[in-house]
């Protein structure tokens, strides 16, 4: 099947598996984000989320539960062939057939760096459970090669808070509390990733130009912040009904423009960072330290102090000082 060619990406209106085989190339794609089906019979959520229907694009493709192991195996495959040593996987998933996915990676070279949870701010109410508000994220690598990890693209590691706590570290924690995106009376897809989750996901784990791929497209959100994102996408959308109604609002997009929305990190000068101590910096840190907590100033203080004369970060101050205690 011919694909749909815009901003230098490729969709296919196609079962991923397929496609994929037939389409991509080994070890050609730097991140896949992806949202597969839940197994949950998505064609009742309306029944759990009071969701209006008629604003649904219709078409939906759900996997029975006795096919969602397999099915799981045969698409994580194609996952791990296509994309290139030290590229990254997301997958969003519900708990219901969590299992079938972690199984299925585990069948794979694929490495796990993080088990994310993605908390959002309503969950189904229940009356005898707890009610549940979140979606996992399993966050592997394909290993062979460094992995893309742009650390402070979203936060300079010297960037704090109002109660001076800092900004990059809160944001790099692995439970990410997200609001999902409500659209009353707009045309949506089943189930629709916010553009908040996606852009930390693109941030952090590629670069402009790098190619992306989503094997379940559905609503295209992944695919529309990738080309607002200076990305380039390939994906795969087996119903008819959404890709035919989506194809339009990514030919509508102009590519990079939501680089010029997103705020700029504040990056920690280069400096020494990673770079080994010499004998000589840690007999002179040791000294500068204890000059400064003489002189009245609390750790934290001295520590800020240290930060720029030594120009290395906060926790290479607090490992040397540790080690300097234990020799």
């Amino acid at each position: 099947m011919k694909p749909v060619s815009v901003h230098g990406s490729l969709f296919y209106n196609e079962d991923c598996r397929k496609g994929a085989r037939e389409h991509i190339p080994d070890d050609s794609v730097d991140l896949i984000i992806t949202d597969p089906p839940y197994g949950i019979n998505g064609n009742a959520l309306h029944a759990h989320y009071n969701r209006n229907e008629e604003v649904v694009i219709p078409g939906y493709t759900e996997v029975p539960a006795g096919e969602y192991g397999e099915f799981s195996r045969e698409w994580i495959r194609e996952a791990e062939r296509i994309l290139r040593p030290g590229g990254s996987l997301y997958i969003v998933s519900g708990y219901t057939n969590l299992y079938h996915i972690l199984h299925a990676l585990r069948e794979t070279s694929l490495r796990e760096i993080n088990h994310i949870i993605w908390k959002y701010s309503f969950g189904v109410f229940t009356s005898t459970k707890y009610v549940s508000s979140h979606y996992h994220i399993l966050y592997y690598e394909k290993p062979g090669r460094k992995r893309t990890f742009n650390t402070e693209s979203r936060f300079g590691l010297r960037e704090k808070d109002r109660d001076g706590r800092s900004e990059n570290y809160r944001d790099r924690l692995d439970v990410w509390e997200i609001p999902r995106k409500y659209k009353p009376g707009q045309r949506k897809n089943k189930n629709e990733l916010p553009e908040t989750l996606l852009v930390k996901m693109i941030q952090y784990s590629s670069d402009e130009d790098d190619l992306v791929c989503d094997l379940f497209l559905g609503g295209f959100s992944t695919a529309k912040v990738s080309i607002a994102m200076n990305r380039r996408v390939v994906g795969f959308e087996i119903s008819e009904g959404a890709f035919r109604e989506k194809i339009p609002e990514i030919r509508a997009l102009e590519r990079g423009a939501l680089l010029r929305e997103l705020p700029k990190p504040v990056p920690e000068p280069a400096g020494n960072r990673r770079a080994r101590w010499t004998e000589k910096e840690v007999t002179r840190l040791a000294e500068r330290f204890g000059e400064l907590c003489d002189s009245g100033m609390t750790r934290r203080e001295s520590i800020a102090i240290l930060q720029e004369e030594f120009r290395r970060g906060y926790w290479a101050i607090q490992k040397a000082l540790k080690k300097l205690n234990r020799s």
